[in-house]
């Protein structure tokens, strides 16, 4: 029988230094005030745009996940951000975040690219997958050859297959005791994932779940409830949109979402409204191209 997927205990996973802290300490004092963030718009920008170095643009990136404190705090956007600059950072062809809500309930809450969406939409609809996995067992899950899981997750193993997955790294957003989702990045080379982006890459998401669980903290349970809804809802007015786009200009639904995402940056307005704009058809989506 092949060998299944490897389970690997969290902590050998988690960078010793530098921490989260750290890095974002090292930031550019123009954009920040002590921890306070200043321009947030910049600082979201500095996480997509190419910056003086991978420090600097980790650094942005860690700011943008922990400024839940900010009036326009988006955490559709702030995720979507995150997938965009774990594929473009770091040595992944794919990623994409699954959320659980108050009830433990997983959701597709961000993707970078549609094939990497199509395989979380399987893991959620089929409850397996190494995101699954990762969540209800608070551990990351690390496969280096999708195809001999085939007997673990028989539904999730074809499509990934199918789409030119090779391995895939799982790794928990967690709080202390408390695992609200997972931070899946998929690789098509068959290489594994350098220790040293492992590293980041988990402490990327244990920093997400820190900035989504302060928020949670400030308001009350329906309020909660509230604000998943409407983040659920944002993702499926950034789908149209995209899908409009990329009928209107003749090109794939991954290049209409950077348009959509690098238009509402430079614009400094927040993704969603921008797609709201374009699903109403407020703003035509050629001028986005």
């Amino acid at each position: 029988m092949p060998p299944g997927p490897a389970r690997v205990n969290r902590d050998q996973h988690r960078p010793s230094k530098p921490s989260p802290m750290s890095m974002v300490s090292s930031y550019d004092a123009a954009t920040r005030t002590g921890s306070i963030v200043t321009d947030r718009s910049d600082v979201l920008q500095e996480a997509t745009v190419s910056a003086d170095g991978r420090e600097q643009q980790l650094a942005a990136m860690f700011v943008a996940l922990a400024d839940t404190h900010a009036d326009d705090f988006d955490l559709v956007e702030v995720l979507d951000l995150l997938v965009t600059f774990c594929v473009d950072t770091l040595n992944c062809d794919g990623a994409g975040i699954l959320l659980g809500d108050l009830r433990g309930r997983l959701a597709v809450m961000a993707s970078a690219g549609e094939w990497t969406r199509a395989l979380d939409v399987v893991q959620v609809r089929n409850g397996e997958g190494p995101g699954i996995d990762c969540h209800r067992n608070h551990e990351p899950v690390i496969v280096h050859n999708i195809a001999q899981a085939a007997e673990r997750w028989p539904r999730f193993v074809p499509l990934a297959v199918r789409h030119g997955a090779r391995g895939v790294h799982a790794l928990p957003m967690t709080l202390r005791q408390e695992t609200i989702g997972a931070l899946c990045l998929y690789g098509r080379a068959g290489v594994p994932l350098a220790l040293d982006d492992v590293h980041v890459a988990q402490s990327l998401a244990e920093t997400a779940a820190i900035g989504i669980l302060q928020q949670r903290a400030l308001q009350a349970s329906t309020l909660l409830a509230d604000q998943l809804q409407t983040a659920l809802n944002s993702r499926i007015v950034i789908e149209q949109a995209k899908g409009i786009i990329s009928a209107r200009a003749g090109v794939d639904l991954d290049t209409a979402f950077r348009a959509l995402l690098q238009h509402a940056r430079a614009n400094n307005l927040r993704l969603s409204e921008l797609a709201r704009a374009v699903a109403t058809r407020s703003v035509d989506p050629a001028s986005l191209l």
